[in-house]
């Protein structure tokens, strides 16, 4: 599980600017508008070889302004969440009273914080930060979240109060299953029918699973870790949305799973924060199952689950390669055909190509169909190499890695995936310059 950083402070500090600049891609939206970034967003970030996560809040105001209640409810959760705070300043408008006051809300919570004077864009301004220290902080930090001045520098600080990194404590042949999707679609449930025992209390209420919980177990020779992740908290007047908590949660038990199974309720259909879920475990590149429950509920006739698989592929459009299976938690049934699904998702998730088979793949599918000039530049491929599992990762050595289009990159993907067999896990194709 990867340590988390809570970016917090007033509205229009430039929050979102700095978590973009962490991240290294512009996810969060940046308007002058104050009052903006309304619920939290989550990104992973790297430096100094550490991995974590950085959670953008909306903006705190000791006011009556729109949203307030709903904004603050999130930063007081993002804080719960994170083992590390930056409290993000603006040295233009300097101290200003609502600063005091949030800084009071961060110490209530005896996590570690880290001022950063945000807009620091030239030397003239690099003495009024100093002011800041009047807030108490230990560390206070001039940036600019604009210019990538100083960012280095908060980073640095940032990696040095993360905790020490915890090695796995399962086998490399461990299969690690993680089960995923939105409160109520019957995680628990699946994870009780998975094992065989009533390990996780199962209930009709949203969010009675407050923790991960990792149960390990063995079938058919095969050792195995179930995850089941929590649901809703509900702490005191801390609240919010079902949706947010629940893809939290999610990303924490997808970066520990070689293999996500995606639960889908049959009775309600599916919903926009499926596939958000979804594509958190396609974006950290893992096996994945989408497991259709409650199968049991719904009135059949006709071609039903045939109906259902073209209506999952429509919605789920990015992830043809996964597998569908139909069961139901509750009653177990069909549900010996979820562990087939398991077993070969987990293959092909750790599948090796040998080098000389895979060029030849690669170089029929070039010469079958050439790739087009991309600003003036014909993409020459000299070679390929799987350089990776978890998930099977190709580099493919070319002339210059900017003329490859989007378009040749699928067509690549898609004819190695004619002829390897990948169905239930992602593949990534990097490109890189020969010399």
């Amino acid at each position: 599980m990867l340590p988390k950083v809570a970016i917090v402070g007033r509205p229009n500090v430039g929050k979102s600017t700095l978590f973009n600049r962490i991240i290294g891609e512009r996810l969060s939206i940046t308007d002058d508008v104050p009052g903006v970034t309304r619920d939290r967003i989550y990104a992973k970030a790297q430096w100094g070889g550490r991995q974590f996560h950085v959670i953008d809040t909306g903006g705190i105001e000791i006011s009556d302004a729109p949203f307030l209640a709903e904004i603050k409810a999130q930063v007081e959760i993002a804080i719960e969440e994170s083992g590390l705070i930056v409290f993000v300043t603006d040295v233009r408008t300097g101290m200003v009273g609502d600063d005091s006051e949030i800084m009071k809300m961060l110490y209530g919570s005896k996590k570690p914080v880290i001022v950063a004077v945000n807009k620091v864009d030239d030397l003239s301004l690099m003495d009024h930060t100093y002011d800041f220290y009047s807030l108490g902080a230990d560390d206070v930090i001039a940036v600019s979240g604009v210019h990538g001045i100083g960012i280095g520098d908060l980073l640095d600080k940032v990696v040095a109060y993360l905790p020490p990194e915890i090695e796995d404590e399962y086998a490399e042949d461990t299969v690690r299953l993680c089960v995923i999707g939105r409160p109520n679609v019957g995680k628990s449930s699946l994870t009780n029918a998975i094992l065989g025992t009533e390990r996780v209390i199962v209930s009709d209420i949203q969010g009675t699973t407050t923790d991960s919980i990792d149960t390990p177990f063995d079938k058919d020779g095969t050792h195995y870790v179930v995850i089941d992740t929590a649901g809703l908290r509900k702490r005191g007047k801390i609240f919010e949305s079902v949706e947010k908590y629940s893809a939290l949660r999610a990303m924490e038990a997808i970066e520990r799973a070689d293999v996500c199974l995606i639960v889908l309720d049959a009775a309600t259909g599916i919903q926009e924060q499926d596939k958000h879920i979804a594509g958190y475990a396609f974006e950290n590149g893992k096996a994945m199952i989408l497991v259709v429950n409650k199968w049991d509920a719904v009135n059949k006739d006709g071609d039903t689950m045939g109906d259902y698989v073209k209506t999952l592929r429509d919605e789920f459009q990015f992830l043809p390669f996964v597998p569908i299976v139909f069961l139901s938690a509750k009653t177990k049934q069909r549900v010996y055909t979820l562990f087939p699904a398991i077993a070969k998702a987990f293959e092909n998730y750790t599948k090796r190509i040998p080098t000389s088979v895979l060029n030849e793949v690669v170089s029929d599918a070039i010469s079958y169909f050439p790739p087009k000039e991309v600003n003036g530049v014909k993409l020459r491929v000299y070679y390929a190499s799987q350089v990776a599992v978890k998930c099977p990762t190709f580099v493919f050595f070319v002339n210059d890695s900017e003329a490859v289009h989007f378009s040749y990159y699928r067509f690549l993907e898609n004819r190695i995936r004619e002829r390897f067999d990948f169905e239930g896990t992602p593949i990534k194709l990097l490109f890189r310059n020969r010399d």
